[in-house]
């Protein structure tokens, strides 16, 4: 990973799309600063298109649709995608699996929920868990002191015993049965909104992250960029972005925002 002042003008100049993970890229310490929003409306006042793509569940995905300055969000770890049509006062939810297939699979994550909390002293379901239609959240360290490794390792080991997906965020683990992820759920939403083929704009997305669970992401796009605070996963990254910021969470996203449109100024200045 190298810093984000290396992010070169001329790559930063192409980018038309910005992919975002929310917690602790758009947060931090729990808590979404002004900086960040403040970012986020920049950037589609600038002309970008903006994602967040993330773990929460399919209820903050109805609110941030339709409440923040995004042009969509993919929730659940690919679960879904929400977008809200302006124009006409609609929101557009877009799932994976079919409402029949989504139960069965909440039926099956009930008994690992069970499972989980009985073999992992401390774990919890997360608190946002009501508001989820795909998968399960298990509380590592959100609103619980923080599990050890083992005990976090022993989620996901438990998890796919069972078949399903696991994977670790920089506060849960979240389990889900498909063969989706973040990046397959992104695939389908530039086809399905943007009428584009992902594999042909990549060099235009910037995706930024700050766990394990964006590995899928930092593999794919080439102008990945990490906030600060995924060096606390060293090691532990199947894949990691190509860039990273000097400061963590939300300040580190308002770092790249400001690199991105200084970009954009600087060839609007040149076009004069």
């Amino acid at each position: 990973m190298r810093p984000l002042a290396e992010f070169s003008a001329a790559r930063r100049r192409a980018i038309r799309y910005v992919l975002t993970d929310i917690d602790d890229t758009l947060t931090l310490d729990g808590r979404l600063p002004a900086v960040a929003y403040g970012a986020l409306e920049r950037l589609r006042a600038a002309g970008f298109a903006v994602v967040p793509v993330t773990g929460r569940p399919a209820g903050w995905c109805d609110h941030i649709a339709r409440m923040w300055p995004v042009d969509a969000v993919v929730g659940e770890n690919g679960a879904l995608y929400f977008r809200y049509d302006d124009a006409a006062r609609r929101m557009h939810r877009r799932y994976w699996k079919d409402a029949e297939t989504r139960a069965a699979d909440r039926a099956r994550l009930a008994a690992l929920e069970v499972e989980i909390l009985a073999a992992v002293p401390g774990a919890a379901i997360s608190a946002d868990q009501p508001y989820r239609e795909a998968d399960l959240a298990i509380d590592y360290c959100e609103d619980i002191p923080p599990l050890p490794r083992a005990a976090v390792e022993r989620i996901v080991a438990i998890f796919e015993a069972a078949g399903a997906k696991a994977k670790v965020s920089s506060i849960h683990v979240n389990g889900w049965f498909g063969d989706y992820d973040k990046l397959a759920m992104t695939r389908v939403l530039f086809a399905e909104c943007f009428d584009a083929d992902l594999d042909r704009v990549r060099e235009r997305v910037v995706f930024a992250g700050d766990s394990p669970n964006d590995a899928p992401m930092f593999g794919y796009f080439p102008n990945a960029v990490g906030v600060a605070n995924l060096r606390d996963f060293a090691g532990r990254i199947a894949a990691e972005p190509a860039w990273i910021t000097e400061r963590p969470g939300g300040h580190g996203f308002a770092e790249l925002t400001e690199a991105l449109i200084a970009a954009r100024a600087a060839t609007a200045t040149e076009g004069k």
